[in-house]
């Protein structure tokens, strides 16, 4: 078994989702340098509507939580390469962008755009995300049971 294709999966999947979960005004100022090359619309960005299915405590049975908006988009690079982009809400920009991003990240200036697009969308959602977990174990509650002496 050969161990790269599953590395190359799973750096792709990163980036995917940190593309998809980027703020919209933090790839426009990359807009400029994602658009300079020869692309067409594949799928031209599309909004769309996807159920969302939850689990009790995660691991219940699954129930439909209901209907959410996605926009999707596909692009192909005038050397072949292909990118994709889905993401949550109606952003069509976004989405072309992210599909661009993609795009991009799989050919040989790949290194350029992780340090110069990707680690610092990944690092701004992480300080957001630490913040929001601040935010959130400052309103927490202990609880504790007093025993009785009854048995």
């Amino acid at each position: 078994m050969n161990p790269a294709p599953d590395a190359s999966h799973a750096a792709r999947q990163q980036w995917i989702g940190t593309l998809a979960k980027a703020r919209s005004t933090e790839l426009s100022p990359h807009e400029a340098a994602l658009r300079d090359t020869d692309y067409q619309l594949i799928r031209a960005p599309e909004i769309g509507m996807t159920l969302v299915r939850g689990r009790m405590g995660g691991t219940g049975a699954p129930f439909n939580v209901g209907e959410m908006s996605v926009t999707r988009c596909v692009v192909r690079l005038a050397d072949g390469r292909t990118g994709y982009s889905y993401l949550a809400g109606r952003d069509k920009l976004h989405a072309e962008l992210a599909a661009l991003a993609d795009a991009h990240l799989q050919g040989t200036q790949q290194a350029h755009w992780l340090s110069q697009l990707i680690e610092p969308l990944a690092r701004a959602q992480a300080e957001r995300r630490a913040a929001k977990e601040a935010d959130t174990a400052a309103t927490k509650v202990e609880f504790f049971t007093l025993v009785r002496g009854e048995n």
